[in-house]
C-alpha cells in the first residue's frame, strides 16, 4: 500500500475502534432497562420518521420483516407502539410510536448527551479541542449518511 493509503486504513481502523467502544457506552445508558438495543432502534426511527410500515421499518434497521414483526409485537405489548390499519389498503398496518414510546426515546437521549457531556467534561477540553471534537462529529455524520 501506499503511504496515503496506510494513513487511510490506519484512520479508519482508529475511527472503528474508538466508535464502537463510545457507541458500548453509551448504549448502557437507557431510561428502560427491559428494553433492547434494537427496540430502541426502532423507538428512534419511529420518533424521527413518524408512522411507518412493518415492512419499511425492516429495511430501515436492516433485518428481517419476522424479525421486525417480534419486535413490534413486544413494542406493542409493553405500550410502546400502536398499529394502526392504512386508510387506504386493509390489508396493510403501520406502526406508530406512542406518548410511552416517545417518552422513552427522549428520557435515553438525555440520558446519554449527559452521559457523554460529563465524560467530556472530566477531560477539560480546551475550546479548540471541542471545536474540533465537533467538526470530527460533523465528519463521521456525513460518513454514516452516505
Amino acid at each position: 500500500m501506499t503511504e496515503p493509503e496506510d494513513l487511510l486504513h490506519a484512520t479508519a481502523t482508529d475511527l472503528r475502534l474508538a466508535t464502537f467502544r463510545l457507541a458500548r457506552r453509551l448504549r448502557r445508558e437507557r431510561a428502560v432497562d427491559s428494553l433492547s438495543d434494537a427496540q430502541f432502534a426502532v423507538l428512534a426511527c419511529l420518533r424521527i420518521n413518524g408512522r411507518l410500515p412493518v415492512g419499511e421499518l425492516a429495511q430501515r434497521e436492516r433485518v428481517s420483516a419476522p424479525t421486525m414483526s417480534n419486535t413490534v409485537d413486544a413494542l406493542a405489548a409493553s405500550g410502546h407502539v400502536i398499529r394502526v390499519p392504512d386508510d387506504a389498503d386493509r390489508r396493510r398496518v403501520h406502526i406508530e410510536i406512542t406518548d410511552a414510546g416517545i417518552a422513552v426515546v427522549t428520557a435515553t437521549v438525555q440520558k446519554r448527551d449527559t452521559a457523554l457531556a460529563d465524560a467530556l467534561a472530566e477531560f477539560d477540553f480546551s475550546d479548540r479541542e471541542l471545536a474540533t471534537l465537533r467538526a470530527a462529529a460533523a465528519l463521521m455524520r456525513k460518513v454514516a449518511e452516505r
